[in-house]
């Protein structure tokens, strides 16, 4: 079983697109947004996958994901999730040897931008670029389940 370590924080600005390493147009819907047992379907460029993720514990969670076919991945989200309700472009950059993934919201999301950090430990501190903002690890408002059932930017 993998385990996820991530914290989570809120963008002041679009400074880091710039430095980006890359990005990708991920699609993404949910099968269940139970925080016992999260399913997702997300689809990232032309690569779809299916994760199932556990509770969150502070920023420490269960989580197995699979590789499936893209038309798969459609046929399911159309049929069992009514289609894909996050559509987002996330950008690679690297700040001081760790990799942030950055997440521009698009659609009924405009204009909210997250940004995680994924860890080897909980009680990792890594530095922070000086376009991060507010944490909001373990708030269930920023995340991309709760997102998916809900449009606009978390209040």
């Amino acid at each position: 079983m993998a385990k996820e370590i991530e914290r989570k924080f809120l963008v002041t600005n679009t400074s880091f697109i710039s430095i980006a390493e890359s990005s990708t147009n991920i699609r993404q819907a949910y099968i269940s947004t139970n925080p016992d047992s999260t399913v997702r379907l997300r689809i990232k460029d032309s690569h779809a996958y299916m994760t199932v993720k556990g509770r969150n514990k502070g920023a420490v969670r269960d989580e197995w994901e699979f590789s499936i076919p893209c038309s798969d991945a459609v046929d399911m989200a159309q049929s069992l999730c009514g289609g894909f309700s996050i559509d987002k472009t996330r950008y690679i950059v690297d700040h001081m040897g760790w990799k942030w993934e950055i997440d521009v919201f698009h659609g009924r999301h405009e204009g909210l931008i997250v940004a995680e950090i994924e860890m080897p430990s909980a009680d990792c501190q890594p530095p922070l670029p000086e376009f991060i903002g507010k944490e909001v690890t373990g708030d269930a408002r920023y995340y991309n389940s709760i997102l998916s059932l809900n449009p606009g930017i978390p209040a």
